[in-house]
């Protein structure tokens, strides 16, 4: 327990010191344009993360929006129920419908996932083609999906925006969006609240530092520099469309500490 209480600490400390959330959406873009011109010039060695089936991928990228779902869940319950009942701002019934308000990003973040990876299927069906190892003789066949193509052993060539920039990026800022509420979330260190808290908020950060280290991957080891720009423009803008725009209006999930503006936010979690 000491140990996730130091780790914990210093963590927070960090976003105390105003790291956590302004640098990380331009080290996201370094990374697309240094990764990419790595790549180009052949100048990145081979390593097991340039095959699609390494354990990261597979059990983490794979299924990254259910990770970030899934812990930002309890995360964003305790948290926020916490801060109105410390802060004495709503009573019992207010406190739990705040809850269930701010849990609604999590909703927009689903509608979000869902709703760009369709968009990026549907321009790569729209613009590839299929190429087939089929004998010279025979008539070429036309497929109207990547999935048609891929069930005949062919391979798609279209404009495959980049998902894994698009949602590693949303996800690793969203996170950090989130974790902010400990800025002004007062817990007795003694409590087993806070040892909730902590475990959370240590594996959200640890499921960060994921997320972009496998950014990191796929800029250096899959699509090409278009695409993973792209993707990663759309999953800033729908950051910053969120919680940097529609979440400071009233009617919105809102910010991580209610009714507290970001330009007021202070640090005020207690050792």
């Amino acid at each position: 327990m000491e140990r996730l209480e130091r780790c914990g600490r210093r963590l927070r400390a960090a976003l105390a010191a105003g790291r956590g959330r302004r640098r990380p959406p331009w080290l996201l873009l370094a990374i697309v344009v240094l990764g990419s011109a790595l790549k180009d010039g052949d100048l990145v060695p081979e390593t097991p993360l340039q095959n699609k089936r390494n354990p990261l991928n597979v059990y983490f990228v794979k299924v990254a929006w259910a990770w970030t779902f899934w812990l930002l869940l309890p995360f964003i319950t305790v948290t926020t129920y916490q801060f109105a009942k410390s802060k004495l701002l709503y009573g019992s019934m207010k406190s739990i419908l705040t809850v269930l308000r701010r849990l609604s990003a999590l909703l927009v973040g689903t509608a979000v996932w869902y709703v760009c990876t369709r968009v990026f299927m549907y321009i790569e069906n729209l613009t590839g083609v299929c190429s087939t190892s089929g004998k010279v003789s025979e008539p070429r066949r036309l497929f109207d999906s990547k999935q048609e193509c891929h069930q005949h052993n062919g391979i798609w060539n279209g404009f495959d925006i980049s998902g894994h920039c698009f949602l590693l990026s949303y996800c690793a800022l969203m996170i950090m969006e989130e974790v902010a509420v400990l800025e002004g979330l007062s817990i007795d260190q003694n409590s087993q609240l806070r040892v909730v808290i902590n475990a959370l908020f240590v594996s959200l950060c640890f499921l960060t530092m994921i997320w972009v280290f496998m950014f990191l991957s796929t800029a250096l080891y899959f699509h090409d520099f278009s695409q993973k720009l792209i993707g990663a423009l759309i999953g800033l803008s729908a950051w910053y469309g969120t919680y940097r725009s529609w979440y400071l209006k009233p009617f919105s999930p809102g910010l991580p500490l209610p009714n507290i503006p970001l330009s007021s936010k202070k640090y005020g979690y207690s050792r």
